[in-house]
């Protein structure tokens, strides 16, 4: 998962921002943090390696169902692409197929792609949501992410209780009020 060439740069950079903020690098706590930066970096942001279109697609099966098949409470991390401070919370991910179904645990694995760039959480709404729509091409598909953003909680606004909602919706969610209410009963509690 961590590349050699990588690592060395972004440790390089992190010794030098402990410099610039007054810190000694090579007191003993601090020794081995620039490596330890640099390989978490490389974790939090490994979505750009990977293509959740074709993760989808390793595990797509015909099937009649055509009920709303539910993903709830799903785990996100991310680090948001203005502050790189992490948010965090959970997305609620359904879908009505149209003789298409995904393997269930693809669902959270896209989730986890996107997430793992860096992110604003209303585009992550919308990737998880259009990724789904263009491989299953379902009769429609729904997404909420709840989470808590540690830039608007640790500085700026420091609103330690707020938390942000996005939801992006498409085909029988956004025609279908029923269809909608639904979702959202069985989502969001």
């Amino acid at each position: 998962m961590y590349h050699e060439a990588t690592t060395r740069e972004l440790s390089t950079l992190t010794h030098r921002q402990l410099q610039l903020v007054g810190e000694d690098p090579e007191r003993e706590g601090l020794l081995k943090t620039p490596e330890r930066v640099a390989k978490a970096m490389q974790f939090l942001t490994h979505g750009y390696q990977l293509d959740p279109e074709a993760i989808l697609r390793s595990a797509v099966f015909e099937e009649s169902y055509s009920e709303m098949v539910l993903v709830k409470d799903i785990e996100v991390y991310s680090l948001c692409e203005h502050h790189m401070l992490p948010f965090f919370g959970k997305a609620h991910v359904a879908y009505i197929p149209n003789g298409k179904i995904v393997g269930l645990s693809k669902i959270p694995r896209i989730v986890d792609v996107f997430a793992r760039r860096l992110q604003v959480q209303e585009r992550l709404t919308i990737q998880i949501r259009d990724a789904i729509e263009r491989v299953l091409e379902p009769e429609g598909v729904a997404v909420v992410i709840e989470a808590q953003h540690l830039c608007m909680m640790m500085r700026g606004a420091e609103k330690q209780n707020s938390s942000t909602t996005t939801s992006a919706m498409s085909g029988a969610f956004l025609d279908n009020d029923n269809t909608r209410a639904e979702f959202m009963r069985l989502a969001v509690r």
